[in-house]
């Protein structure tokens, strides 16, 4: 078992799949001869050869619905978006296709692909570079919506997206790529899609988050610690479907909740999860849910960036706001 960070995670992930399966392929701009923007790729077309790990123009139309023609007649593409600003031109493919496959057939065809999108902020790329845009895809019915935040996690679960038989969107928060290493045994066990995950148990107070801000989260609960106050953790994981129950059943142990993402304020998905509480959970309620997010502006190049990225700081005075407050 080896230490090794999220992104040597995923191309581990990767390899193990291509090795079980030979109806796995890769495909996108880079991938194959440079190994990917960050690397993701490195090596496999090495193993696998050009036929398997196979380098696109650049154009993430083409892509998609090449990834999406593969899926339907039985292969299993992971497609690569070096970066989430570039999947725009896949939505097209992805949501009137890719998403409808097997509603539109009455099941009688799957679409099992996945799109590969590393996501977020915070390692100073231009515009287009540093995208937080998961909430759109949540949206989408038909899509499965998932994104890890530790090596772990991130190689049981891309193996659960690859043998999935319906498309899944899978985010990667390339901030921390490279930030920390976990040990990971490529044994081929998948993590559970679909569910949340526990990470710290608590009874004062859930913070909710998924992907890079898990980190943050910890912290904050490290820190609250500190002055006595107990705080669950919850890493939501898959965002499509969600699994609310788990997250129900903490803010009915705890009666208050911070919800923290990145992307902006409106319209993220942390929204949908406060409404979800305020339907289903209000009465357990001991105070209003508190939301630290990014800003409604896109996100500022450079020097302000880690301003805009929801921080320990923010995390901590969102729940002390709510630990001082009654509903």
């Amino acid at each position: 078992m080896a230490a090794i960070t999220l992104i040597e995670a995923v191309t581990m992930a990767l390899a193990h799949e291509m090795r079980r399966d030979e109806s796995v392929v890769v495909i996108g701009e880079d991938v194959g001869v440079n190994g990917g923007v960050f690397r993701a790729t490195n090596g496999l077309q090495k193993i696998f050869g050009d036929q398997r790990v196979i380098d696109t123009p650049l154009d993430e139309t083409m892509i998609a619905g090449l990834t999406v023609g593969l899926a339907a007649q039985g292969m299993k593409p992971i497609a690569e978006a070096q970066f989430d600003g570039f999947v725009y031109p896949m939505l097209d493919q992805i949501i009137c296709h890719a998403a409808r496959f097997r509603t539109r057939t009455r099941g009688r065809i799957t679409c099992p692909l996945v799109l590969r999108v590393p996501w977020g902020g915070g390692i100073r790329a231009p515009e287009h570079h540093s995208e937080a845009n998961e909430a759109m895809f949540t949206n989408v019915p038909g899509l499965r919506v998932v994104m890890p935040s530790s090596p772990h996690r991130a190689y049981g679960l891309l193996l659960s997206a690859i043998r999935d038989p319906d498309p899944v969107i899978y985010f990667e928060p390339k901030r921390i790529y490279r930030q920390y290493k976990e040990e990971v045994a490529d044994d081929g066990e998948a993590l559970p899609l679909d569910v949340c995950y526990v990470l710290r148990d608590g009874s004062d107070l859930t913070l909710v988050t998924w992907g890079s801000q898990v980190k943050e989260c910890l912290e904050a609960a490290d820190k609250l610690a500190e002055d006595g106050i107990s705080a669950e953790v919850i890493d939501v994981a898959t965002l499509r479907p969600l699994d609310f129950d788990t997250i129900r059943d903490s803010v009915k142990k705890t009666g208050r909740c911070v919800i923290v993402h990145e992307a902006p304020r409106s319209g993220g998905f942390g929204a949908e999860i406060a409404a979800r509480l305020a339907e289903e959970s209000m009465y357990d309620l001991l105070a209003p849910v508190e939301r630290v997010t990014g800003w409604d502006t896109h996100i500022p190049l450079f020097r302000m960036e880690m301003n805009y990225l929801p921080s320990v700081a923010r995390i901590l005075s969102a729940a002390r706001r709510t630990l001082a407050r009654s509903a």
